[in-house]
């Protein structure tokens, strides 16, 4: 049995994320950790295999240092880890031999969105992202977006090249940019986490979306992460890692 801590159990990804390891017989929920709750103690008073952290930005390097230097493994959803705190926590990760996944997007469907994303890019001229999620999201833009972005450039470094001549109006209407890639944020009620990838080239328009009904979409792909874990040492990025996607 692997012993489980949801932290940020409260949230709705928590609280889905909860019910997934309950049901699962190889799985042994020990704690559920609100934000009230001390990461520490709970840490020093399990026995603890895995934590899966599913908190908020300004407290997630922080929790993966303790879950690293408490021995057990971390599965890291939440975003906003600095490409320099990724290589802190993977090289603590590292000398600790555990495991740090830390996934954008836990769904299957979105990382088939981002493996389609990056084949098509090596075809098409331009594209832009547009990436919706619920107004109670913490940070702009995901981490899935930011995540697409990266592997579109991997494989087309020339893409939406040569800029474009144009005038912005009213500042920041053409979104920001990560590796020249528009991303345009929505943040509005009635909405889980969706994304399209809109790519263009003369006399035609490629979309690949991906749109999540229910955050019942991430729990298969927890569930993998956590039962890896015990497969890997040091930092890995990324559900598709654990995916056979040739």
């Amino acid at each position: 049995m692997t012993n489980v801590i949801i932290n940020g159990a409260k949230g709705n990804m928590g609280q889905a994320a909860v019910l997934a390891v309950s049901a699962d017989e190889s799985l042994t929920l020990v704690a559920e950790l609100d934000k009230h709750d001390s990461l520490e103690e709970a840490l020093s008073n399990h026995n603890v295999d895995v934590v899966v952290d599913l908190t908020h930005p300004s407290c997630v390097y922080d929790n993966v240092i303790s879950i690293l230097n408490a021995s057990c493994h971390a599965v890291v959803g939440t975003t906003g880890l600095t490409d320099a705190q990724l290589r802190d926590c993977g090289d603590l990760a590292i000398k600790n031999q555990k495991s740090l996944m830390v996934c954008p997007n836990f769904s299957i469907g979105a990382i088939l969105m981002m493996h389609f994303s990056q084949k098509a890019a090596t075809l098409m001229d331009r594209c832009e992202i547009i990436e919706y999620h619920h107004d109670k999201k913490a940070d702009s833009p995901s981490g899935t977006a930011i995540k697409t972005a990266t592997l579109i450039s991997d494989s087309n470094a020339s893409i939406n090249q040569p800029p474009l001549d144009s005038i912005d109006v009213i500042k920041g209407s053409r979104g920001g940019e990560k590796h020249g890639i528009p991303i345009h944020s929505l943040r509005l009620p009635g909405v889980v986490a969706n994304q399209d990838v809109i790519f263009g080239s003369d006399g035609q328009r490629l979309t690949i979306s991906h749109e999540t009904i229910s955050r019942d979409a991430f729990m298969p792909g927890i569930i993998l992460a956590i039962k890896a874990t015990s497969d890997y040492k040091g930092l890995l990025y990324g559900l598709e890692n654990l995916l056979d996607l040739t």
